[in-house]
């Protein structure tokens, strides 16, 4: 017998392991490519020149807001959205009334000033409420989640992480446990602020 006959590829007959993001393909952040750490090249006196002359103040206004319908955010300071930080990355994080966010871990601690609203988190399961004012902090490595516990007024949280930083060392280890649960219909639309 002279031809070949290929095995099956690994995963034949398994299930695709990317239909959860594909499904979930409205939460951009999860689904697109993004930059992380930018290479720093040139002489040392450009790279000083050019960090010395980037802008220091950035409108949240400025950046849209992205995701929905329950939870929408915006990434305003970040390695990709700016040129002048590298290490650390913030963004704001908008929720409907009566949602939560996805269930998710990862390697990097993460700062939330709660601007207003008020809530819970579960953090390796154990419940922790918050309100407005509020500093609220997940320790590396934990399995976390946020929701909003009002029935009528939507929650912001500003969050700060050095994300870029643990993912310049290698410890990429990010894991979604649950996607964001839908939106409760009775609820109607929600949108986020248009102040901030």
């Amino acid at each position: 017998m002279t031809d070949v006959i290929d095995a099956p590829g690994i995963g034949h007959n398994q299930p695709d392991p990317f239909e959860m993001e594909k499904k979930n393909q409205k939460w951009e952040r999860w689904a697109k490519k993004r930059t992380f750490v930018r290479a720093l090249e040139g002489t040392y006196s450009h790279l000083y020149k050019t960090l010395v002359d980037q802008k220091r103040v950035y409108s949240a206004s400025d950046v849209a807001w992205k995701g929905g319908p329950q939870m929408f955010g915006k990434s305003v300071i970040s390695p990709q959205a700016t040129q002048i930080i590298q290490s650390i990355e913030s963004h704001i994080e908008a929720y409907a009334p009566k949602t939560g966010g996805q269930k998710h871990g990862h390697l990097n601690s993460a700062v939330f000033y709660v601007l207003k609203g008020h809530g819970h988190d579960v953090h390796d399961g154990r419940v922790i409420p918050w309100k407005a004012g509020d500093v609220m902090l997940v320790e590396n490595g934990c399995v976390h989640q946020h929701f909003n516990d009002s029935e009528t007024e939507e929650c912001i949280h500003l969050v700060f992480k050095a994300k870029p930083l643990f993912l310049f060392m290698h410890l990429l280890l990010q894991k979604m446990v649950e996607w964001p649960p839908d939106l409760d219909p009775e609820l109607g639309p929600y949108s986020p602020p248009t102040d901030l």
